[in-house]
């Protein structure tokens, strides 16, 4: 759970230090990739399932 914590906060730019130290000493670098590209992965289908909805509203 703390692997995807320290992932939202990097997405949004608001790691603290002491979180970024705890990470880079405790974490398994793999982990943070694998959720990073899969929370990427989220939120490009949600941009585009938007982008869907509102063209569809539209009707486009």
């Amino acid at each position: 759970m703390s692997v995807i914590l320290s992932v939202l906060a990097s997405f949004f730019g608001v790691q603290s230090e002491k979180n970024r130290t705890r990470d880079f000493q405790q974490g398994r670098p793999i982990h943070y990739i694998l959720v990073g590209l899969i929370m990427t992965l989220l939120f490009i289908l949600a941009v585009l399932v938007a982008v869907k909805l509102a063209l569809r509203s539209a009707g486009v």
